[in-house]
Parts: structure tokens; sequence; C-alpha cells
């Protein structure tokens, strides 16, 4: 459905902080959002942009802002705009091929440094709050569970993580796993809740707030409540039930589950592909049947939490390149492969595997894949390509990253991917060559032991593919795909014209705002919140200390009102809260839609 906790999830990685060695992950899926139109506590006092009403009411009626707003539009579940640009002749986000891959890939991708004194001001803020947590730990013993009698057991709880989580993090808190009680379509609808003892608990208010939604991965807009994905998957629950409570290797089989993996071979243009009940965990619970003490992987630094949880728990050794760079990953690859296991040796390896993901979800950007896939078959290696963001978002035919720059799918040895994003469902898959997934159905712990994908859930996914292929004799797939990359760029570009920093590349539909400070991350998740936008905080562990950010992620769903309407309050909260850090130049003409 979409993330509003991403800064919690980094506490859920094997190590506490999402991160391999020497890098740090992204930890990426599920979704909870939780609001707040008011906070009683002082800490979490309502914050308001400094503008007056009536200078605002003034600026709303300039030729540039929209009319707009979340609060006019029926509170109706999945409710949709009537004047979707759908029909448009937007280009698909596509590789050009004008440029060598890498001039390409610097000239389209952003990744403005931080300015200096911004940097000293984050570094001193997060220390002075780590010393303020010090202090009251002292002063004020928590009320918290402690470990009794465990001498000579390891401890259960790590000190920092459970100091960090409660004078640190708990500050914040609010802006994180935000409850919502509609679908996240274009729009949501938030729970509103208060806190009267500074985040340690919440309750209820009673009431709601109704949310434009540029926080969930709904980048298709399947995730509705109305529509014919909905329709066929109500009709499918009613016919099959909403569980088949069993693994796929039991009784958990049907013949809607091979459809569904044959629709999905076809989808990618590969041999076979396997069907799982669960999205990220699929990572985690498949690379130990992949990999083995005797083999190396060589991951980027910025892949996701459930990739390192996979590698970890294969015991293959971890070698991590810098993020997207080419030549340390030509680098690390030689070295490995010439010096060998040296835990046995010497010897060769049995297996030399990249790993990589299509959109790395924290920052935005593009795997380099045609340099990857000319560096795998240099030195002989597997590759193991995750879309869980690119899938769907990505290529003319929404195919992935594969399909965006042209790429034979069957040079990537196992396509990795989640239906709980572009198809608006749940589970996840792998594809490639026939044998490889024979293997799977017989080693693969998914498959034998996690629970099937429901009959509803795999409606939806079937539905929404067919959908993207064109198979349900309509252009509404190939428009949504065309939408999302006009939005995509407008969006980014609009942006730049601001003045804040983004990272990423200008074709990815997850848009991270540097906003560096803690603080800044808290105050810029709860003004847009009283402004009626939900958007995804995202700071450490998630995130470098120096680098807390907001994630806007882009859907077909949204229209031109609303994005202009999102543009507009974040340019007055960026003034207000001084984030607009870019030194680029920015364009002073008007950016087309």
């Amino acid at each position: 459905m979409g993330n509003f906790d991403a800064f919690e999830q980094g506490f859920a990685s094997p190590n506490g902080n999402g991160r391999l060695p020497n890098g740090h992950g992204s930890p990426k899926d599920s979704i909870s959002v939780e609001p707040e139109r008011k906070f009683s506590a002082p800490a979490y006092t309502e914050i308001r942009t400094r503008r007056c009403n009536a200078k605002a009411a003034a600026e709303s009626k300039q030729a540039n802002s929209s009319s707009y707003h979340p609060e006019k539009k029926a509170l109706m579940n999945g409710h949709a705009s009537a004047s979707r640009e759908q029909g448009s002749s937007s280009k698909p986000n596509q590789a050009e091929g004008k440029l060598s891959p890498e001039k390409e890939h610097y000239q389209k991708t952003s990744f403005e440094e931080v300015p200096m004194h911004t940097a000293c001001l984050t570094y001193l803020g997060f220390y002075l709050l780590m010393i303020l947590g010090y202090i009251n730990q002292l002063l004020f013993v928590p009320k918290v569970a402690t470990e009794k009698g465990r001498e000579g057991y390891v401890a259960l709880y790590d000190a920092f993580e459970s100091f960090y989580s409660r004078y640190v993090y708990r500050r914040i808190k609010d802006c994180w796993n935000r409850p919502i009680c509609s679908v996240p379509g274009d729009e949501l609808t938030l729970k509103d809740r208060v806190t009267d003892d500074y985040g340690w608990s919440f309750k209820f208010t009673g009431t709601e707030t109704r949310c434009l939604n540029l926080g969930s991965y709904n980048y298709l807009g399947f995730a509705a409540a109305t529509g014919r994905c909905a329709d066929e998957s109500e009709e499918r629950a009613r016919d099959s039930g909403l569980a088949y409570c069993s693994s796929r290797c039991e009784l958990g089989n049907n013949a809607q589950l091979d459809e569904l993996e044959k629709l999905t071979a076809r989808y990618f243009g590969v041999e076979d592909a396997i069907v799982f009940g669960m999205g990220f965990a699929t990572n985690a619970l498949n690379l130990p049947s992949l990999l083995g003490p005797n083999c190396m992987v060589v991951s980027d630094e910025k892949n996701h939490a459930s990739i390192i949880l996979g590698l970890r728990l294969s015991g293959a050794t971890i070698k991590v390149f810098k993020h997207n760079n080419m030549r340390d990953l030509e680098r690390v690859l030689r070295d490995g492969i010439c010096q060998g296991n040296v835990k046995n040796g010497g010897k060769p390896w049995s297996k030399v595997m990249i790993i990589v993901e299509g959109i790395f979800s924290m920052e935005g950007s593009i795997v380099r894949l045609p340099e990857v896939v000319a560096l795998k078959k240099k030195y002989k290696a597997y590759l193991y390509l995750d879309e869980a963001h690119s899938v769907g978002a990505m290529g003319s035919h929404g195919r992935g990253v594969t399909d965006y720059y042209k790429v034979d799918p069957k040079d990537v040895d196992i396509l990795m991917g989640t239906f709980t994003k572009s198809f608006g469902s749940a589970g996840g898959y792998l594809a490639g060559s026939k044998k490889l997934i024979d293997f799977l159905r017989t080693n693969s712990h998914a498959h034998c032991y996690a629970g099937s994908i429901s009959p509803p859930i795999a409606q939806q996914i079937l539905t929404s593919m067919k959908t993207i292929m064109g198979e349900d004799g309509t252009e509404t797939g190939r428009n949504k795909i065309m939408q999302l990359a006009r939005n995509t760029r407008y969006f980014r570009r609009r942006l730049a014209q601001l003045g804040v920093i983004t990272y990423g590349h200008e074709d990815s539909p997850v848009v991270p705002m540097l906003v560096y400070l803690f603080s800044k991350i808290g105050a810029v998740v709860r003004t847009l919140t009283t402004r009626h936008i939900a958007v995804v905080g995202a700071g450490f562990p998630a995130t470098p200390i120096m680098e807390g950010r907001i994630r806007f992620c882009l859907s077909a769903a949204h229209t031109k009102e609303q994005l202009d309407y999102a543009l507009q309050v974040i340019d007055e909260t960026a003034d207000d809260l001084g984030l607009k850090y870019s030194r680029k130049p920015r364009d002073p003409n008007p950016i087309e839609y």
C-alpha cells in the first residue's frame, strides 16, 4: 500500500541500523500513517506557517497557484477526480540512448552536496539532542523494562537503540506510524490522535483529516476502492474466500496462482516465475536458498534491509561497492575474484553474485543497469535485480528498468519484485529461467512454509497486470504509465525551480527532498499535515545523520491541480523553515506539464 514508517523500520534491521558493513540500507515496505491536526503536549504544538491568513489567501489567487484542496473533495475511499488527464501524449520515461551510459546517468541524476554551515548545524543539533537525552536519563529514571538475572547471556536490548528510541525518536514519534482509515489512493484519510505525555502514548480524538497522499507507493493508481480491480477482487473474495490458510506446497496451490505465475513470466519476458505471499520478505527468505558460505556477493551500499538480512542468513561473504559507482563495482569484483575465498585458503568462489535495486527507495536513484550487465558478463557473475519500486513505474511498457534501458530481461539472472506498490496488492515474485524457478519450488522457504497469496489479493494482481499489458482491451495501462512519467518530471523540475535540494534520477517517482536537520523532519511533516498533505519523513538510522529528508512518492492518480497545490504549500513551508539550500541556478521559465 505504501510507507509511512520508513524512519522506524531502521530498528528492524539485523544490526538495528539497517546497514551493510561500510554502508547503509534503505528500509521500505509496509504502510501505517498517523496524523496530527492538534497536539496537546507543548512539544507537539501544531506548527503553522508564519504567513498570515490574508497573505496566504492573496497568494492562492495568483496565476500559478492551484484551486485544489483535499477538503473540497468528497470524503469517499478511493474517490477519483473526474479531470484525470490520462489520455495525454506525454513521452513515457525511457533512456534516450543519445549519450554514453555514464554521462547520461550524471546528467539526469541529482545529488547536490550539503552546504557547510547546514552540515555543522545538523551535527550540532543532533548531538545537542543526544546530550539532553543523557541528562534526562540521569535525572529521571525511565519506567521501562530492564533485564534482570541475565548473567552470561547476550543482552536482549541494545543500549544505544533503547536510548535513541526513548530520547531522540520519541520526540517526533507522532510523525510516523500514522493510522489511516481509507485506501491509499491519490488522497487518504488520517485518523487524528494526540499525546499528553510527549510521545510515550497516543489516543484517538475521534476526528479524521482528509489529505493529499504523497507518501504511498501507489505508483499507477491501482490502490482504489472503486473500479475494475476492486470489483473483480470483491467478486473473487465472495467466490473463493479470503485465504487458503496453507503454503503452496501443501493445500495453498490452485489454478489462479498458476495463471498468475504464467502471466508474470510473460509480463517480464522470461521463462518462468514464482509468486509468494509476502513482499519485501521475499529477499530475506529466498537469498539463503540461492547462496552459501562459499559464495561472494557484491552489494550496492544503498540496498534494502531485506537484502541485507537475506545475505547475512545465507552465510555468504558480503562485499560492498559505492552507490551506483561502476568503477568501484568493477574494483570489488576484480579484487574479490583474484583473492578468492580467503576463509577457504584462497580457493575460487563457487558463485559470484551482484545484487542491485532498480530504484533505490531512499535515494530516488536508478541503477545503471546496462553497465552492471556488462560487468556481470565480463566477470562471469550472476545478477540479482530487486525491482520492488521500479516494476510498473519504469519503462514505456511498465516492465521496470530492463524495459527502461531496453535491456534483454534474460541478461538478468534473477528478477525480484513486489506486488505491493505499482499493482496495489500484496506479495512478491521471483522470475528467471525455468531451472531457477524449479529449484526454488523445491528449496525456497517462502514457497514451502509461508502462506500462499489469498484469492482476492491474487485477483487484484491479475487484473492490474493485465491492464498494464493492455490485455483488458483498453489503453488504460499505457495512459497510467505516461501519466506517472509526466507527473514525475513535472514535480521534480518544479522542486528544482523552488530551490530545494532533491536526490535521484529525473525519471524516478521516488523524490527525496533534503531537510538535513533532525528537528526539521518533524516540523515539515507536521506543517504539511496541517495543510492537508500526507508525506513520509526519513532520518537516522534509515538515513545518515546528516541527510534527513522528506520522501515524496508520486502516482499516476495525481492530477496537475493536486501537484500544484502541493508545490505551493512546499514553497511556503520551505521559505518558513529555511529549506531552500540549493545553490544551483534556477530555471526562470515556467515548467510545462
